[in-house]
């Protein structure tokens, strides 16, 4: 039986990857060791960084104006340390689009000297759209406007970034980061948990605009993102292995034809989830069609025992993970850049065997 890997994150990764990972796991480039048992400070991981930063402004258009850091401690993490390093003193604007919207709020909140503001929310239906964001709204003193860019519990997403002046925006792309047609220069400050489209658990990517990099220092130097710039993302043994897997993830994409041909399967595979879902009597999505993620897809058929009962008939078919997040329940498919359309087309044929044999005669 194959099995189709639908996980939210960590996620799928590209098969190549993997088999190029395992073929070398015990010795890398003939040096008789494992990227996970060399020296952070050595030649041969000094190549792997670098490639992979190298590959990621590639790949991503990251002007050089920019510095690319390879951190720890998740996303959530960074829900502090922006605040702590961009917002002191100042008011930091924050979207309010779902889940992952409100608990970076709650941390600037939690930020001694930060002012937070929500100037926009979409909690008024369910957080099923994203709120419209016009200049007007913004203060333009403000430290960064924040948004996350695809919620991936509730499966909404920015098709475009609003203009909000000369505030920086700070984005949470944790969930489509390498899956989306935005640019770099459109924003301060990028970051994203690695687990999703670039590699294993443990990796923090944060893309800065210089000018936004801290002048006076902060009281923990592993929290600073100047000290963190300054060092090149080596101010500690930074996360070594999940760095060498994400170089690894870069260099397929690469491979694939990079990101404008990655966006394009995407939206190919995201288009036959959406169809099925739409020309279905039994399931329906409840986002907004304006708002649809590429990446994470929620549906339900509107009844908790049936949700149930396709869940558990999908696992025993081989859908793994394709139960909604507990806050909401459900159904959601995380089709991120490694997951197969093959993948996409065995779930549209079981939910369409499904409806057959249980929606209404």
């Amino acid at each position: 039986m194959t099995v189709y890997n639908f996980s939210a994150g960590p996620a799928v990764l590209p098969k190549p990857v993997l088999e190029k990972a395992q073929a070398e796991l015990v010795n890398y480039q003939g040096s008789e060791m494992s990227v996970m048992e060399m020296s952070h400070r050595s030649s041969l991981f000094d190549n792997i960084i670098k490639e992979a930063e190298k590959l990621l402004r590639e790949i991503m258009g990251i002007p050089d104006n920019y510095k690319v850091l390879f951190l720890q401690g998740g996303a959530s993490l960074q829900f502090s340390m922006i605040p702590l390093n961009l917002a002191v003193g100042k008011k930091a604007l924050y979207v309010n689009t779902g889940a992952w919207a409100k608990k970076a709020i709650s941390a600037a909140k939690a930020i001694d000297g930060v002012e937070v503001e929500v100037i926009a929310s979409s909690e008024d239906k369910n957080f099923t759209y994203v709120p419209e964001i016009t200049k007007d709204m913004v203060d333009q003193e403000a430290a960064y406007v924040h948004i996350t860019t695809n919620e991936t519990i509730g499966g909404i997403s920015y098709q475009t970034i609003p203009d909000v002046g000369d505030v920086p925006i700070v984005a949470d792309m944790s969930s489509n980061i390498l899956a989306n047609n935005y640019k770099v220069e459109d924003f301060g400050l990028i970051y994203a948990g690695a687990q999703k489209n670039i590699g294993p658990s443990g990796l923090t990517v944060v893309i800065i605009r210089e000018d936004l990099l801290n002048k006076e220092p902060i009281f923990s130097p592993m929290l600073d993102f100047a000290v963190q710039a300054a060092n090149d993302s080596l101010y500690n043994t930074p996360p070594t292995y999940a760095i060498y897997i994400a170089k690894l993830v870069f260099e397929w994409i690469q491979e694939l034809g990079g990101l404008q041909e990655i966006v394009k399967r995407d939206q190919e595979k995201a288009a036959l989830l959406y169809d099925a879902i739409d020309a279905s009597n039994l399931f329906i999505s409840p986002v907004d069609k304006n708002y649809r993620s590429l990446t994470n897809i929620p549906f339900v058929t509107g009844d908790e025992e049936l949700d149930k009962k396709f869940n558990q008939e999908a696992l025993a078919q081989g859908f793994q993970n394709l139960k909604g997040h507990r806050s909401v329940g459900g159904m959601r498919a995380s089709l991120y850049n490694a997951f197969p359309k093959e993948g996409v087309e065995e779930l549209v044929a079981f939910m369409k065997k499904f409806e057959d044999e249980n929606g209404e005669k």
